[in-house]
């Protein structure tokens, strides 16, 4: 139903408030308190809360509700680890809960890219068009009511005159003159600017969250279902094909088991480590190319889908092709072995996994006959509940831990520790770093530990100090000292060497002030 009048007014009054009260939180966070990183966490939950308490619809509906739960859920991983994809969820999830009491059913998620896409931009404009709106509304209510651009003539003279008098004034009376000299504007600074600008920008967000803009048309999802006519693509085509390609990947996994098993030696001139490295994308671009084939001449209720030996044929390739990414994802990790753990690494792992459900999915849209909008939606369900773990997953940890854990210097077999990469995932690897300076016998390379793990531990230290607060980082940082002891107390300068051993200018002396980021732990050691 729509609002109108006094009852839209009122709503739009509550809207201000919260939206208001939101920028005043951030304001005090970031400038007040100068507390960024995880705290911007806190203001993604008071925005939560401003939903909730400002839009009724949303309370009423049960679909709003969980994804308002998920915003909160990703406000909270934001605060435990702030991350791009943290961000990115919390913001889909909240375009999702504010949007969702306009719609009457759910849609796929082709759909719901449309809308979000037309809410994100409409929302930059917002503002002006509620202010334009309100003014059209005050105008209908009559001329005779009181205006504020008819109030102005009649404020001029009095004030200029007043202004006139006292400019007067000020020269006969020594106490007004100094009164009004006293009375002078701050100069504007860069932090005014900066505070102006951060709170615009935040009322931009929380006035979009608050009100919405729903898009008032809808590109059709494609239905995908039906005999499609392509040139060269039938039944008896779409039949040799699966035959051809049932053979082609018969082969290649063949050759895959017997390499990767170590059943028979790798052509010469090539290590394990090379045959791992030269072919786990290309088999995942394979299986995407194979879900393609599937998707276009295999559409539910065409005639190439309803033949019983093309359908075997199908499921037969779709194994294989399951088959095909379980060897890339093996690839990886003899590539891991031998060269060591990275995020990318992991994210491409991740990735195969995905493929293969994919794979799986666009099988059963076959077998069941499903709609395309339920094939959007499955794989995007399946995408957010991985990436929604990977928000509480710190990658380069698992990354640091495996690579510190399995390093040659510590059991005499993988890769040599790259100590510089393990410097360059910051926080992620200083609790690794600290459990492998207890284990590493004395040395050299322990010593490089210690200063990598120092270095790591100095660069924390000092971020939440100067603000850059997360629960994961400060709690991090606790555990070191109860991992270390004394031994985690860092010195006034920092030892002058790099991850490699290598002289270097010295790390200035951290900050004496005391952490307002929960380190209390920390420093009463």
């Amino acid at each position: 139903m729509r609002i109108t009048g006094r009852r839209w007014r009122g709503s739009l009054m509550v809207k201000i408030a919260a939206a208001l009260a939101v920028v005043a939180l951030g304001d005090w966070l970031v400038f007040g308190l100068e507390r960024f990183g995880g705290w911007f966490g806190t203001i993604g939950l008071a925005l939560c809360a401003a939903l909730a308490l400002s839009r009724p619809a949303v309370r009423q509906d049960w679909r709003a509700l969980i994804a308002l739960g998920l915003a909160g859920f990703y406000a909270a991983a934001f605060a435990y680890d702030p991350s791009p994809l943290a961000f990115l969820l919390f913001w889909i999830a909240m375009g999702l809960a504010t949007l969702l009491p306009g719609t009457a059913r759910f849609g796929d998620g082709w759909q719901w890219f449309q809308r979000l896409l037309v809410h994100g931009f409409k929302a930059l404009f917002g503002p002006l068009a509620d202010v334009l709106r309100l003014s059209r509304a005050r105008r209908r209510r009559g001329a005779g009511g009181p205006s504020l651009r008819r109030s102005l003539p009649n404020l001029v003279l009095p004030v200029v005159g007043s202004l006139v008098i006292l400019f007067l004034f000020a020269i006969a009376n020594p106490v007004i003159d100094q009164a009004i000299k006293a009375l002078h504007l701050p100069e504007p600074s860069e932090q005014t600017f900066a505070r102006i600008f951060f709170a615009g920008a935040l009322f931009l967000m929380a006035w979009g969250v608050l009100r919405p803009r729903a898009a008032r048309r809808l590109l059709p999802t494609f239905d995908g279902s039906g005999d499609l006519p392509l040139p060269g693509v039938s039944t008896a085509s779409v039949l040799l094909s699966l035959i051809a390609f049932n053979l082609l990947f018969a082969m290649q996994n063949a050759m895959d088991a017997a390499w990767l098993w170590g059943l028979m030696p790798l052509p010469q001139g090539m290590t394990l480590a090379d045959y791992a490295h030269r072919g786990a994308y290309p088999l995942i671009l394979t299986a995407l190319l194979a879900a393609l084939f599937v998707l276009v001449t295999l559409r539910p209720g065409s005639a190439t889908a309803q033949s019983p030996l093309i359908r075997r044929l199908v499921v037969l390739w779709i194994a294989q092709n399951v088959v095909l990414v379980a060897s890339s994802a093996l690839r990886t990790l003899d590539y891991v072995d031998a060269y060591s753990l990275t995020r990318l690494r992991i994210a491409a792992l991740l990735w195969m996994g995905l493929v293969a459900t994919g794979l799986v999915l666009i099988l059963w849209r076959m077998l069941k006959g499903k709609s395309a909008s339920w094939l959007i939606n499955a794989n995007l369900a399946s995408a957010g509940l991985l990436l929604s773990a990977v928000c509480l997953v710190d990658l380069g940890a698992v990354a640091a831990s495996w690579n510190a854990r399995h390093a040659r210097e510590i059991d005499g077999d993988g890769a040599a520790l790259d100590l510089c990469y393990l410097r360059e995932l910051g926080g992620s690897a200083l609790l690794p770093l600290a459990r492998l300076e207890q284990v590493a016998a004395p040395g050299e390379f322990r010593d490089r530990v210690s200063r990598v793990r120092m270095q790591v531990q100095w660069a924390q230290e000092r971020d939440l100090r100067q603000g850059e607060w997360s629960w994961l980082a400060a709690s991090r940082v606790r555990r070191v000292h109860d991992l270390l002891g004394k031994d985690a107390a860092l010195p006034t300068v920092l030892p002058p060497y790099n991850c490699e051993g290598v002289a270097i200018e010295p790390e200035p002396p951290l900050d004496a002030a005391p952490a307002a980021s929960g380190l209390t732990g920390a420093e009463e050691r």
